[in-house]
């Protein structure tokens, strides 16, 4: 295993099994805004032994909005800096929100799947049978910024209802769904054209080949249909979404390239009973291909997407059984299904001190499994063949309106423990 990381929260489960009588103020109803702030502690084989401090406002500069920031630094020299906010409305248009990404990061030790390993010169890093030490290592920083601008359009559940009217009980949906009526955009969920201008730098120094930089920067444009009932936390519906995805090798861009992407979700309630506030099955089906993708004589890549931004497997939110970005190619498939449980446990409601700070609602544990494939081709008899899978289990938390995921998963080449926000699908 290359990378461990262990939250704090996950060890706090195993301290008390004793369900409180107690329940927790429904802080996502308050006027004043809701804060996290916390540090946190984990180990990591890019990190080493770490600490990280997260600090996080939900209703703030707008009751929709959310701003989150976090940094951490390990034993081994990397370190992470991430600001992010959702929802902020701007020029007073009610229809238009922006969602800005800022990361600033080095690592001490960098593993990147392109091609340059002089260990493996016949070989394209990132197929799918390709070696896993197949990558470029060394040390380098990964800086990313991306806008992502989201107009809702007046049809559907957003004809009437611009600003969210849910009503929770505990972090799960008491009333106001969104979506999940019916099965037209018209009469049901969210529809929302995005444009997002994104830029990425990736440079690694390392002793054995020419340091590597990775430069893209351009716009995806989305369509996204969200037919769900509560998009934070779904317990039924579904949500439909086609992304176009285009570098036109300006501004000292490695190369133009396009990349299209389309992603489906869907989940079906199984009810609750005594031990379970919540119970349903997810379903995601995700597939990508870039018709710029070309192969030269001698075997160079021309017109291909960085493996971060194509038809690529591997890391927080696909085949969370491998490292990120594993495996790429012109073409991908996808398919996960999660079985998500909220128990009526909940140990946090016993500590009052800790509760005060954290605000954890609820706890979710999933179960899963995900297949996926990358080809040199789009041909859905390829992608089905040899396909690569992986199985886990996932510890989710509601903290003060915030999604914090823990997925361990298992795969024939590895194990990994992924710790982000929110959930996979729909990213």
């Amino acid at each position: 295993m290359k990378t461990t990381l262990w939250l704090i929260l996950s060890l706090l489960l195993a301290v008390n099994m004793t369900v409180a009588n107690e329940t927790i103020p429904e802080q996502e109803d308050a006027d004043e805004p809701i804060k996290i702030n916390l540090p946190y502690v984990f180990s990591s084989g890019i990190f080493g032994a770490s600490v990280g401090y997260i600090y996080g406002v939900s209703g703030y500069p707008q009751k929709q909005s959310v701003l989150l920031g976090t940094a951490m630094v390990g034993t081994t020299g990397s370190g992470m800096v991430i600001l992010m906010g959702k929802d902020i409305r701007i020029f007073g248009l009610n229809r238009l929100h922006v969602d800005p990404v800022l990361s600033i990061s080095y690592f001490s030790e960098f593993d990147t799947y392109i091609n340059g390993n002089p260990d493996f010169p016949k070989q394209q890093a990132g197929s799918n049978n390709s070696d896993v030490d197949n990558n470029i290592q060394g040390k380098g920083w990964d800086n990313l910024f991306r806008l992502r601008f989201n107009i809702l359009l007046p049809i559907g559940y957003g004809r009437d209802h611009v600003t969210k009217e849910y009503k929770l009980d505990r972090g799960l949906l008491k009333s106001g769904a969104s979506g999940g009526t019916a099965w037209n955009p018209f009469s049901s969920g969210k529809t929302f054209i995005e444009i997002i201008p994104f830029f990425r730098s990736i440079t690694i120094e390392s002793d054995d080949i020419a340091d590597t930089e990775i430069k893209t920067n351009g716009v995806d444009l989305v369509l996204n249909w969200d037919n769900r009932d509560y998009p934070a936390n779904p317990s039924m519906g579904h949500s439909l979404r086609f992304k176009v995805s285009r570098d036109f090798g300006e501004f000292e861009s490695n190369k133009s390239w396009t990349a299209y992407q389309v992603e489906f979700d869907k989940y079906v309630s199984l009810g609750s009973n005594s031990w379970l506030r919540q119970s349903l099955i997810a379903f995601d089906f995700w597939a990508a291909h870039s018709p710029t993708w070309e192969v030269s004589a001698n075997g160079e890549l021309l017109n291909n997407p960085p493996p971060f931004a194509g038809a690529s497997l591997g890391g927080y939110w696909r085949m969370r059984g491998y490292p990120s970005q594993r495996f790429n190619d012109k073409a991908a498939i996808y398919y996960s299904l999660e079985l998500r449980l909220i128990p009526e446990w909940n140990p946090f409601e016993k500590w009052g001190w800790l509760q005060k700070r954290l605000g954890v609602q609820w706890i979710q544990l999933v179960p899963f499994v995900e297949f996926g494939r990358v080809a040199p081709v789009w041909n859905m008899s390829e992608l089905h063949d040899d396909m690569k899978w992986d199985a886990g289990l996932g510890t989710r938390f509601n903290a003060k309106g915030m999604v914090l995921r823990i997925d361990t998963a298992v795969s024939e080449e590895d194990y990994w423990i992924q710790m982000m926000v929110g959930h996979p699908f729909q990213f």
